[in-house]
Parts: C-alpha cells; structure tokens; sequence
C-alpha cells in the first residue's frame, strides 16, 4: 500500500492497509452487503473485528434521530 501511494506521489506514511480494509468493510455494510461475504473478501480472521465496523455503519441506521442529524 505505501509504496502504490509513494509511486503515486502521496506520502506514503498517510497511508496503510488498515485503513483500505476498515474502510471497504465500512462502505459495504452501508450498502447493505451480507456479512459472511464481507468477511469473505477482507478475510478478517475473527470475525468479530468486522462486526466491530458493521456496527459503526448501521449505527444510525433506521435510528428514530436519523431525520434530525
């Protein structure tokens, strides 16, 4: 990932696999993706760590404020 972004001709201390990774599993719990084929792709050993990020996504998800945020 650092090198792509320094060969780019970003810093490439700005950027990590973490945040590629946390990021596609944020985005696609958003979109309504199935959990197991989520896990499947960010191969997420435990897949605790992905509901962890599924979690922060649905958080305002149908929540009764969502028409006042």
């Amino acid at each position: 990932m650092k090198r792509y972004a320094g060969a780019a001709g970003f810093d490439p201390v700005a950027f990590g696999g973490h945040s590629l990774r946390a990021g596609f599993v944020t985005t696609a719990a958003e979109r309504g993706a199935d959990f197991a084929r989520i896990t499947e792709v960010s191969e997420h050993r435990d897949p605790r760590t992905v509901l962890r990020y599924v979690r922060r996504a649905n958080a305002f998800k149908d929540h009764a404020w969502s028409g006042f945020l």
